[in-house]
């Protein structure tokens, strides 16, 4: 069993994530911060601490990530199960935008499916039927991912470090469930007009709304429910690439749409 974590030593590891992404440089670990109590609900603990003084500073919660959804990325990461993050208003962007500038320390990309909730989830127990009623739109989209301790991680540190949110760009063109099967959709992407990735929405948990429906109890059971309104960024359906500035990225998700962005 892992000791339990002193308050002081949670503090410092968020405060150490804090400090680097205002300075837009990568840290050492924080996981040497907690030695035998950097577990995953530690992690957590940490990401709370930061989402606190984050709302106090004024920012809005606009969603939530699930990550590590991908057998690839898991592969990546050597890690073996989803994880999830808070998404930020201020970090969303739009088709086409130009994302440099934005303090970005080491990005890499992901496509994924973006579900927009038109109802709250909040049952404690989900179906997928539950997940199917509550959704109002997908958007295609893709999450720059990124690192503030500059992927030296273990579990514990991905999931203290906001499980590597960095930023998320949305398609504008909303499309409803019922004129897409997400289990098999089919995506192509490419990094300055060349074939980089492709991947499926069977890669994501076996269909993305089973990603929306392993997020919607465990928030439920955090204690902060789903709520209509939110972004859900799904999990990626390729495994992560880096990006360089310059890059120009496109990814079309077959039935759901395109998005774009430059770095």
């Amino acid at each position: 069993m892992n000791d339990s974590p002193m308050p002081g030593a949670l503090a410092e590891a968020a405060g150490r994530l804090r400090d680097a992404m205002a300075a837009g440089v990568g840290c050492e670990p924080v996981r040497g911060l907690l030695g035998s109590s950097a577990s995953p609900e530690s992690g957590y603990a940490v990401q709370q601490i930061n989402t606190d003084h984050w709302l106090t500073s004024g920012r809005r919660i606009s969603g939530h990530k699930v990550g590590l959804t991908n057998p690839a990325v898991q592969e990546q990461l050597g890690m073996d199960e989803p994880i999830w993050g808070v998404l930020y208003a201020d970090k969303c962007r739009t088709d086409g935008d130009d994302i440099g500038g934005a303090g970005l320390i080491e990005p890499r990309v992901e496509v994924e499916v973006a579900v927009v909730l038109g109802a709250d989830l909040d049952k404690g127990q989900h179906t997928v039927a539950d997940v199917i009623s509550a959704t109002a739109y997908v958007l295609p989209a893709l999450e720059i991912v990124d690192s503030r301790l500059r992927w030296d991680i273990t579990n514990f540190d991905m999931i203290a470090d906001n499980a590597g949110s960095g930023l998320y760009v949305l398609g504008t063109r909303p499309v409803p469930l019922s004129a897409v099967d997400l289990r098999r959709v089919e995506m192509q992407l490419s990094i300055n007009g060349e074939p980089a990735a492709t991947g499926n929405g069977a890669a994501c948990l076996g269909n993305p709304l089973n990603s929306v429906l392993w997020l919607a109890d465990a928030m439920y059971q955090h204690g902060t429910p789903l709520q209509a309104g939110e972004t859900i960024m799904t999990g990626s359906l390729c495994g992560m690439l880096p990006l360089t500035p310059g890059d120009e990225i496109h990814a079309e998700i077959e039935g759901v749409g395109t998005v774009s962005a430059s770095l």
